[in-house]
């Protein structure tokens, strides 16, 4: 959002409350300004008389949040990498969230595809596991994000004027999940074929296993076998079938993603992508590792949690004077009004603000400052800094979304590059932090709720 205003503060404040006045008055032009035209006409006046009877007139938007929207929206992007044998954005965008309402798709996501669509196609992530929360809890809803998808793109198609075309239809991925009944090659081709039944398509563009085969509900009685390699002759065959374009995997470390590597080439099947937990604060563990490891095979790296669940925004720190007033303003409420587990909120809450043991009072907030900064030097956002830092260590962010404005502000981390020496000051930061992000509540980068509890794994 674009606002261009010049706050006309009395001359004998001292600059602390210069600061603090001008942090006030944006958050209620940005938040009032954009939702609701008198409510920021009142709070503005308000908030104007409080502090030495500031002129109301004194502020004026100059662009309305829909209208820098839909100019965004027809954007083409050209900022483009090779996934495999794919062209796509170099951000792609994550479905797990995504939910239909009453059966019918949200009109949110609708205008989000056709958004991607118009701008040349998009790169968007799912897989056959994921599906409403709570039927993905209890172990059902499969396939219901893949037909969600597919709805969505084929009604995208409709309504453009004119149809989609090759080049700027999107790119969709999807996922295999290892699971105890599936022991055999022939079990992963069904599950492959099923999926591009879901995704109304002839040939899966990229097709990922989701984990290492972790799931061993009877390891307590000695069965734990390991059924990695025949997933990846699974995955071998489906290829060689014409069922997938690519392959790709997920959560493999630098030792798994080598055998992998090595066990496709056998079979003539290069191994396209891996994806990880990756941001600036995720990248202890082994997952900075397995990023160079998978740079020198020519294995694309996906990057997930690029946000570190929300704390590289900064919409959960309030205590940082250098946050944006955009940021700033929801970060109060935002977890205590989030759709987060409790458990969730407790952790972020932690990494947010510190607990004074395991992270440091202050928590996240000293990287944040520095990430403001250079967001500001760049006017651009904290969110776009951090996908952009993630771009240029050579992997695909996969920020997840849920509407157009969402998706828009994403893409707005292309087309432009952080210096070395930006990034160098982000890492020296995120290092002194004294603590590195891996997940929150049951939602981690190197566990799953798998119903009868936690199954673990480690990159390293």
């Amino acid at each position: 959002i674009l606002l261009d205003f010049t706050p006309q503060l009395p001359p004998n404040l001292d600059i602390k409350t210069r600061i603090s006045l001008k942090e006030r008055i944006s958050r209620i032009i940005i938040f009032s300004a954009t939702y609701n035209k008198y409510a920021f006409e009142s709070d503005a006046a308000l908030l104007l008389l409080a502090a030495a009877s500031l002129p109301v007139d004194a502020f004026v938007p100059s662009t309305s949040k829909h209208e820098s929207i839909s100019s965004a929206s027809s954007t083409t992007i050209t900022d483009l990498t090779q996934l495999g044998t794919l062209t796509v954005p170099q951000i792609g965008c994550g479905t797990i969230a995504w939910s239909t309402e009453k059966g019918r798709p949200n009109p949110d996501l609708a205008e989000l595809v056709t958004t991607a669509c118009k701008q040349g196609g998009g790169f968007f992530d799912t897989g056959e596991r994921y599906g409403s929360h709570a039927k993905t809890a209890l172990g059902m809803g499969w396939g219901e994000t893949e037909c969600l998808v597919e709805q969505l793109i084929r009604e995208a198609d409709m309504n453009i004027d004119s149809n989609i075309s090759a080049a700027s239809k999107p790119v969709v991925a999807t996922k295999f999940t290892p699971s105890p009944w599936r022991t055999t090659v022939d079990s992963v081709i069904e599950a492959c074929d099923e999926s591009r039944k879901r995704l109304g398509v002839d040939s899966i563009e990229l097709y990922q296993i989701q984990m290492p085969d972790i799931v061993k509900p009877l390891r307590f009685l000695g069965i734990d076998k390991s059924y990695d390699e025949v997933y990846w002759d699974g995955l071998a065959e489906c290829y060689h079938r014409g069922l997938v374009k690519n392959i790709g995997v997920s959560n493999y470390g630098p030792t798994l993603v080598t055998e992998c590597h090595e066990h496709l080439a056998k079979r003539g099947v290069p191994l396209a992508s891996n994806q990880i937990a990756y941001s600036l604060i995720g990248r202890h563990n082994g997952a900075q590792e397995t990023l160079d490891r998978c740079n020198e095979l020519g294995v694309k790296v996906l990057a997930y949690y690029p946000f570190a669940m929300g704390l590289l925004t900064g919409k959960y720190s309030s205590t940082s004077p250098e946050l944006s007033a955009e940021d700033a303003l929801t970060s109060a409420l935002s977890l205590s009004n989030s759709k987060r587990s409790k458990f969730e909120r407790k952790d972020l809450e932690r990494y947010a603000n510190g607990d004074g043991k395991r992270i440091p009072a202050g928590g996240v907030a000293p990287l944040l400052r520095t990430m403001e900064i250079i967001a500001m030097n760049r006017s651009t956002s904290v969110a776009q800094v951090a996908l952009n830092y993630i771009i240029c260590k050579g992997a695909i962010p996969i920020p997840g979304a849920r509407t157009s404005a969402q998706y828009v502000d994403n893409m707005g981390a292309l087309h432009w590059r952080l210096t070395e020496e930006e990034i160098i000051q982000m890492e020296n930061e995120a290092d002194n932090l004294g603590f590195s992000f891996d997940g929150a509540g049951f939602k981690r980068s190197d566990a799953k709720f798998v119903g009868y509890g936690m199954e673990k794994w480690s990159l390293s």
